[in-house]
């Protein structure tokens, strides 16, 4: 199965935009499923290790395993923030102790910087996914 393939099946089972994970690959590893951040996090939605555990994913380079431990993640957090994405996302960069501690998105210019490139990364997946208005296909 191929990444694009994945996502598309992975996030419909969890109820997740395909745009969403998309975004959210493209800013974590550029489609890189062999990228290992400067600190522990693995793979196309870089999971740490701790991460990767608790959703039972065995092989965090393989990108199907990646997704969908990714997305699993992703979903729970979009469960304990009651849906806020600021929130979720925040929580996914920084860990849910640093959304805790500062009760809200935390301070780190990482993390405002990653929440605005998932934004704009999201908006250019809804533009491209978009069906244009007038087009006809032949």
């Amino acid at each position: 199965m191929g990444i694009d393939q994945a996502v598309r099946q992975i996030a419909a089972e969890h109820g997740l935009s395909r745009d969403l994970v998309n975004s959210v690959i493209k800013v974590e590893s550029n489609y890189n499923s062999r990228a290992i951040s400067s600190k522990g996090a693995r793979g196309l939605m870089q999971l740490v290790p701790s991460t990767a555990l608790r959703f039972g994913v065995k092989d965090v380079f393989n990108p199907v395993q990646n997704v969908d431990g990714g997305v699993r993640y992703l979903k729970y957090l979009l469960e304990r923030y009651s849906g806020n994405y600021p929130l979720a996302l925040a929580a996914y960069n920084a860990g849910e102790g640093a959304v805790a501690r500062y009760g809200g998105v935390p301070p780190y210019r990482e993390t405002q910087t990653y929440l605005v490139e998932v934004w704009k990364q999201l908006q250019r997946n809804r533009k491209a996914t978009s069906p244009r208005k007038g087009s006809q296909t032949n």
